[in-house]
């Protein structure tokens, strides 16, 4: 016994234990199931010995998870019992916490810590059982391992209506990337957030890509880092629509303008990683497996962007093309999950949505249910007419953050990648109504503030 008294997670360091406390603050459910199984002597220092104690008697006095606020209050003038110095570093240690989100290594430091923990508790049940050999039974030896193998098990039942109290009430932040395009942005709350799925809705030749390569500059130019897959086109021709995109010069006029698109490309702070599969041959898995190797390399995306979903392979073939296209933006939404970030990509409308003036969601290709998942779909309609006057309209046609089914003018030039929401509607109609071969220098001299570059 006075062996296991000497047992502690000093082998493991204090970042360590640091981390294992903050994450009992942070994850309920955790707490909960560490707390069956933890001796605070296990912690080495005593401000970390403190800070655990502070949460279980609230938690005990209480029922309910303490919140940062609850804490911050304790920490000031709750614990006068301790030495100054311990109340330092208790505060000290708060502050520090608070101000870090995430944790390095949750995962491993929760299953290293319950496996430690558990062992304990085995420890001291098989010791105590080699003392009932002589005076108890079987079955009481045996309820005695058995309640100690209990112990620490996952018990993770959910949300807790009322353990969970203080947890639906803090603050989520979406950290939004803009699409930028401010009207956009005003309607969807900043952007696509993090662990969010945005869906383009194009027919074929509308310019889905361009779209898609849109949104990647404008997260490049907050300095994002940027995973663009494509399924279609090749990496270096996907890169220079982002240098066109970027820098407003025309594709044509690339290669004659290198030195000058260096200079501009040079100070953009973010980073685009452009990776390119043959259509069909890569899986949902495939990208997850390319973006852990990434995060491997100390690559960590901002922005996950697919173009397109159709054309990724099932990994596992189904009956009916619609249940695999499902399944595929469902597994797209688990990436997005996973890695945190948003993710875009595009759908290919059936042939209704070919000349159509404003395509809703009755015409996406194969799959409707696919949209179930997504948390952002607006569509791009473009006529002939629309393509020959460089516009075309833009459909919010589902929106989780704010809302939808509204239908915005814009201003598309697929020579540069330029691609532009107009004020309103009316403002469409009456370009629309000016003859064609008039079109581009009616919007040259009435848009001029929005198609500067």
């Amino acid at each position: 016994m006075q062996q296991q008294k000497t047992d502690n997670f000093s082998k493991f360091g204090k970042n360590f234990q640091e981390k294992l406390c903050q994450l009992m603050l942070q994850d309920r459910p955790f707490c909960d199931q560490i707390t069956e199984v933890l001796d605070i002597e296990f912690l080495e220092t005593k401000y970390l010995q403190v800070f655990v104690q502070v949460i279980l008697d609230y938690r005990q006095r209480y029922g309910v998870h303490p919140s940062y606020e609850i804490l911050a209050t304790i920490f000031k003038s709750g614990i006068s019992e301790y030495d100054a110095a311990v109340q330092k570093q208790v505060r000290d240690y708060y502050t520090r916490i608070i101000s870090s989100s995430m944790v390095d290594g949750a995962e491993f430091v929760k299953d290293t810590a319950m496996d430690f923990c558990r062992k304990q508790v085995l420890k001291q049940a098989m010791m105590k059982s080699v003392g009932l050999l002589k005076s108890s039974s079987f079955d009481e030896i045996s309820k005695v391992i058995n309640d100690a193998l209990k112990l620490g098990s996952d018990n993770n039942f959910g949300h807790d209506w009322m353990a969970d109290f203080e947890s639906r009430f803090k603050i989520k932040a979406r950290n939004p990337i803009t699409t930028g395009w401010e009207r956009m942005d005003g309607f969807c709350k900043g952007g696509l957030g993090k662990s969010e799925l945005g869906v383009v809705i194009a027919p074929t030749g509308a310019g889905k890509s361009m779209v898609l390569v849109h949104l990647g500059s404008q997260a490049l130019k907050e300095g994002k880092t940027v995973v663009h897959y494509t399924l279609e086109l090749g990496d270096t021709v996907v890169g220079q629509r982002y240098d066109s995109c970027i820098t407003g010069i025309p594709l044509n006029d690339l290669m004659m303008n290198k030195e000058e698109i260096f200079d501009q490309i040079s100070d953009i702070e973010g980073n685009l990683i452009v990776k390119e599969y043959p259509t069909k041959s890569a899986t949902t898995q495939s990208i997850k497996n390319h973006l852990d190797k990434l995060k491997k390399r100390g690559i960590h995306p901002d922005m996950v962007i697919v173009d397109y979903a159709d054309l990724l392979r099932p990994v596992k073939s189904r009956n009916e093309k619609r249940h695999e296209l499902e399944t595929l933006y469902e597994e797209l939404r688990g990436i997005a999950q996973t890695m945190e970030c948003p993710i875009w990509t595009a759908s290919q409308t059936n042939r209704s949505g070919l000349n159509a003036e404003v395509i809703t969601m009755e015409a996406i290709s194969e799959a409707f249910n696919k949209c179930f998942v997504a948390d952002f779909i607006f569509t791009v309609s473009r006529t002939i007419e629309d393509k020959k006057a460089n516009m075309g309209r833009i459909f919010l046609a589902k929106n989780r953050n704010g809302p939808d089914g509204l239908v915005l003018p814009i201003f598309m030039d697929t020579a540069n990648v330029c691609i532009k929401i107009l004020e309103d509607q009316e403002e469409l109609e009456h370009q629309r109504a000016n003859p064609v071969e008039n079109a581009k220098e009616h919007i040259k001299n009435k848009y001029s503030h929005l198609l500067s570059k």
